[in-house]
């Protein structure tokens, strides 16, 4: 074989290769594509969705006596009694939560959790030693409980931040 046809041969091998490539990016493209496009079609359904059985679900908790939160909350809200404060804070998150359920209600069910968020930080100013241990970096487990609030109060901005568009199609 000639130095020529050699040549020639390789660069007709560097072309199949090159063409695979492109082949194989060009499908992992399109299936990106319609990962991201599903991904933008759910997303905020689900994460309404999600929020909204957060809320039943820790509520409930604090009506049926069962939350593990209960006691935080008793000694954070130290002027109401806790076996009537606990359940009303749970009626209340329940409240939320159904309004994030059912789709009418959503601007009702965010303004109520931007009303009760508030106090869920209300330990780490009154409670830092229940909160950290050590300040400001070490938290105790009530302390994560508390500072995933940042996440619920993320994800309500974002279903928030829709609910007038939803209701304008």
């Amino acid at each position: 074989m000639s130095g020529t046809q050699t040549t020639q041969t390789d660069a007709e091998g560097d072309l199949e290769a090159t063409d695979r490539f492109e082949s194989v990016r060009e499908r992992f493209d399109r299936i990106d594509r319609e990962i991201t496009r599903q991904m933008n079609r759910l997303g905020i359904p689900v994460l309404r969705v999600a929020l909204g059985i957060v809320f039943v679900w820790f509520g409930g908790l604090k009506v049926v006596g069962g939350s593990p939160a209960a006691e935080l909350v008793a000694s954070t809200v130290y002027v109401v009694p806790a076996e009537v404060f606990v359940p009303i804070l749970g009626v209340w998150e329940v409240l939320i939560g159904l309004c994030l359920l059912y789709r009418p209600l959503i601007r009702v069910g965010i303004l109520l959790l931007f009303l009760q968020m508030p106090g869920t930080f209300l330990p780490i100013v009154l409670l830092p030693d229940v909160v950290f241990t050590t300040f400001p970096f070490g938290l105790t487990v009530e302390g994560q409980y508390i500072v995933k609030n940042l996440v619920i109060i993320g994800a309500a901005l974002v279903v928030g931040g829709t609910v007038r568009e939803d209701a304008e199609k």
